[in-house]
């Protein structure tokens, strides 16, 4: 299934009306009244109120019904069990080199036990592989496959999208007005109006970052031109795949996977995606993610970064409509240096120089942890890579997939004062919170996004600026960005931290949610945030249960890494080092041993003393 991007719908919003994008033309809101069910959103305002809702993302689309998967087509992801007999044929050379298992590829194999007609995908494992099916759909060949005794387990290769499909009725259209003049608010130190700030400028007075420390921003690749994303991008690479006829529709740049990361523009006509879904302009979605990162900071220009000095490593996973589990997965995998395999139905090995310590997911969609995206997720974690991953926009619904997987750091989204920002998913596998972004008003200048690097190309790519309050950004999206750039701070302090321990972190010294906030006359109070089920969930006050331990504190997070870093050990063979340095059984021989040698070395330091004042006398007698 594809997966998609997360761009966000507003805070305060109670479905009363549809915020059309700027793809769809309009300049105000439009009342709506929807009860079809799937393709459609089931609004219900509570008695006959019509509340008042702030605008939402730029790039907003009418949520729909799941994409009705082809009947006639089939994409699956499956993973062969390690005694299985079938490993032993008809595998080929391993991607990961000389003297590993050989990769498998059994779709001949595998074509005649089903009697339908296989070929092989894109190895994404020592035991996994994509295959690609003719005459069935995606799940009926995941069912037949998952019934085989050779087989471990079979997923549908699904697509995901950025996350700008919010599930309820509102659609944000630019708003022609000035830059917000809160500026770069989200980096603050928080207070009173912006509780939710991550206090970066607290973390920079320990540490700018570093440039050995990469994250990897999985997105719709990057606008390498941007004057503010000079010299911090390292090469990546497009792991976007041809289309099943050979075209590059979804990949929109003529070709399929290739060295070259830079988006296109991801810009779609009305029902290309699904029935129903309306045209959209070109996000440049993963522009936005990587400056948020990375942005060149301290240069006298533009906007500064919150990793400040740490690099971005851009793979493209994302193109027209989304993209492929299995193109995602195989990015993970080659982002975190675990593989080097970046073709598709043959072994293509590509190594990548700067394997990220920090990976950023702001993509995904509803479901549950797949077997394929909790396998990548175990394996990168055991590599000692830390997947950061977007909540989602299903306004307040379930965590979307992947930031759902067990040891994926999820981040939920809250208003600049700390409570739920509307659109947010929430439930316990959140992590933390961060600011995603939101206006406040109704129409106007957006008065808290995020301001960011942007393209301003509305289909190709244009002139280069920023995101402000007219052309704004907000969206889970943007606040795992934050919490992956905080990431990369924390490991320029102490980069032996494992993903476990930089979770412990964060956990522990995020601020407390609010429980209150002042009301406008006539305005119902906020209530507390519930489990996530099917209904929508708009504004509410966080709990631990539901949008995680707290707000991200960048300063207290990085200053809590410095105090708990192992202190450097001295080196044994240096003079006066040697101490016991170990603790347990065997430190009291240690230290006598030293005491043994430090004795030694001053009786030869005296001998040699004497000789030096007997040969000092005869000199003088010379002279």
């Amino acid at each position: 299934m594809r997966a998609n991007a997360f761009d966000d719908l507003s805070p305060r919003e109670r479905p009363t009306r549809l915020w059309v994008s700027r793809a769809g033309g309009l300049k105000e809101a439009v009342t709506v009244a929807v009860t079809t069910t799937l393709a459609m959103f089931l609004v219900t305002a509570p008695d006959s109120a019509a509340a008042a809702t702030e605008p939402g993302p730029r790039w907003a689309r009418l949520a729909t019904s799941e994409v009705a998967e082809d009947p006639e087509v089939a994409r699956v992801i499956v993973k062969y069990r390690a005694d299985s007999p079938l490993r032993r044929v008809q595998s080929t050379p391993s991607p990961e080199g000389a003297g590993t298992t050989p990769a498998p590829r059994h779709a001949t194999r595998l074509s005649q036990t089903l009697r339908a007609p296989l070929s092989d995908g894109r190895v994404l494992g020592p035991h996994t592989q994509a295959l690609r099916g003719q005459g069935l759909s995606s799940s009926e060949l995941a069912r037949r496959l998952s019934s085989l005794p050779d087989v471990e387990w079979a997923v549908v290769d699904e697509r995901r999208r950025i996350h700008n499909l919010p599930n309820d009725t509102l659609f944000a259209d630019n708003q022609r007005t000035a830059t917000p003049a809160v500026g770069q608010w989200y980096l603050r130190a928080p207070n009173g109006q912006a509780a939710s700030a991550i206090n970066a400028v607290g973390a920079w007075s320990t540490t700018m970052g570093t440039a050995s420390v990469v994250v990897a921003v999985l997105d719709t690749g990057v606008r390498p031109e941007h004057p503010d994303l000079q010299g911090k991008l390292h090469p990546g690479y497009d792991f976007i795949s041809l289309d099943r006829s050979g075209a590059a529709t979804t990949a929109n740049d003529g070709n399929g996977r290739d060295a070259d990361p830079t988006d296109p523009g991801d810009w779609t006509i009305a029902n290309e995606c699904s029935p129903g879904e309306r045209a959209s302009a070109s996000s440049w979605h993963g522009t936005q993610v990587a400056g948020l990162i990375g942005a060149a900071t301290n240069n006298g220009a533009g906007m500064a970064g919150g990793g400040w000095n740490v690099m971005v490593l851009p793979l493209r996973v994302l193109g027209r409509c989304g993209g492929y589990d299995s193109d995602i997965i195989a990015a993970m995998r080659w982002a975190a240096g675990v593989s080097q395999n970046v073709g598709t139905t043959a072994v293509v090995n590509v190594a990548n120089p700067y394997p990220a310590r920090v990976i950023n997911m702001s993509l995904g969609s509803q479901g549950i942890c797949t077997a394929a995206y909790q396998e990548v997720v175990n394996e990168l974690r055991t590599a000692g890579v830390t997947v950061v991953a977007a909540a989602g926009n299903d306004t307040g619904l379930k965590v979307s997939v992947p930031a759902n997987c067990p040891g994926a750091l999820a981040v939920s989204g809250v208003r600049h004062i700390g409570s739920k920002v509307g659109y947010s998913n929430i439930g316990p596998e959140v992590a933390l919170a961060a600011p995603a972004g939101n206006c406040v008003n109704l129409q106007g200048t957006c008065l808290y996004p995020l301001l960011t690097t942007i393209n301003l190309g509305q289909r190709q790519a244009g002139a280069n600026g920023y995101s402000d309050g007219t052309d704004y950004t907000v969206g889970t999206s943007f606040a795992a960005p934050l919490v992956a750039a905080s990431v990369g701070l924390m490991l320029s302090v102490d980069p032996t931290l494992t993903p476990g321990k930089i979770r412990e972190i964060l956990q522990a010294t995020v601020q407390p949610f609010p429980t209150s906030r002042p009301l406008a006359g006539g305005e119902d109070p906020v209530p507390a945030c519930r489990a996530p089920d099917t209904r929508d969930q708009l504004e509410c006050f966080c709990t631990t249960t539901t949008c995680g331990a707290g707000m991200l504190d960048a300063g207290a997070a990085v200053a809590r890494t410095l105090a708990l870093r192992p202190a450097p050990q001295p080196d044994p063979g240096a003079s006066g080092g040697g101490g016991n340095t170990g603790g347990g059984s065997g430190g009291g021989a240690s230290g006598l041993g030293w005491l043994i040698g430090l004795l030694v070395a001053t009786l030869a330091l005296h001998a040699l003393n004497r000789r030096g004042r007997r040969r000092g006398r005869n000199t003088g007698r010379l002279g």
